[in-house]
């Protein structure tokens, strides 16, 4: 049975203008004199996705967007399709992410419509679950990163690459990370579901996510069923990520 193979994704969030582009450029030059074991991705502000592709060709460095539509074209202004995404080198896309769940009240629905739209334009979508502090306070994280996971994630994703980051919202930009037997067992969760319901389902990695950074990553990358690491802040200066990549 396939092993997930790893990767650690960088989410610049809304950061970084044309001068953050240099923090990509000495990433990637570090990662072409010294490659890393992992799969690493960048997934910059849309209107960086262009310059950033260049920026890191050749080097390994994969490229991102944060979102798309779920739509190929249309009537929705401000938006982006997966086919524009790609167009402009994105070749992953994170969707779900607890940001957008929130902020914009995205449903499980709504994300699965967005998976089936990055398949479409040959992205390969990484799935967000996890679970509020309430939740968290009630025993109810892995019911919640289970039910998110049925519903965001349709029956085409079979045979498909793709991944999975478990984030737990409260820790998301906070400083505060759960503890290693926490992370382990949603994690544990997500592989179980996934080994169940796909037939790749071993080989799709599950990435943690929440206040990662060098100081906490060897231990969190080293978990058991831990394949990886989405990184807000700490992904945004190279000096940072690199001691995160190194740790994968």
């Amino acid at each position: 049975m396939s092993q997930p193979t790893r990767l650690v994704a960088g989410n610049w969030k809304m950061n970084g203008a044309a001068g953050a582009l240099r923090e990509a450029h000495a990433l990637a030059e570090s990662l072409a004199k010294e490659p890393a074991r992992a799969r690493v991705a960048l997934f910059p502000p849309a209107i960086l996705i262009h310059r950033m592709a260049e920026q890191v060709k050749g080097s390994g460095v994969q490229v991102g967007a944060q979102d798309c539509h779920p739509e190929s074209s249309g009537a929705y202004t401000g938006d982006l399709s997966a086919e524009m995404l790609h167009e402009a080198g994105a070749r992953l896309v994170i969707l779900g992410h607890s940001e957008r769940r929130t902020g914009y009240r995205e449903s499980d629905a709504d994300v699965a419509a967005k998976v089936q739209a990055a398949l479409r334009a040959g992205l390969e979508p990484v799935v967000c679950a996890g679970e509020s502090l309430t939740q968290r306070d009630a025993g109810q994280a892995l019911e919640v990163v289970a039910a998110q996971l049925q519903g965001s994630l349709p029956d085409s994703l079979d045979g498909l690459p793709f991944a999975i980051a478990y984030e737990p919202v409260w820790a998301i930009g906070t400083g505060r990370t759960p503890t290693v037997e926490q992370v382990e067992a949603v994690h544990g969760r997500i592989h179980d579901l996934l080994t169940a319901r796909f037939s790749n389902g071993a080989s799709v990695p599950v990435l943690y996510g929440g206040s990662v950074k060098p100081s906490n990553a060897a231990e969190l990358l080293h978990a058991r069923g831990v394949d990886g690491a989405l990184v807000g802040g700490a992904s945004l200066k190279a000096h940072d990520f690199l001691p995160i990549i190194r740790a994968a």
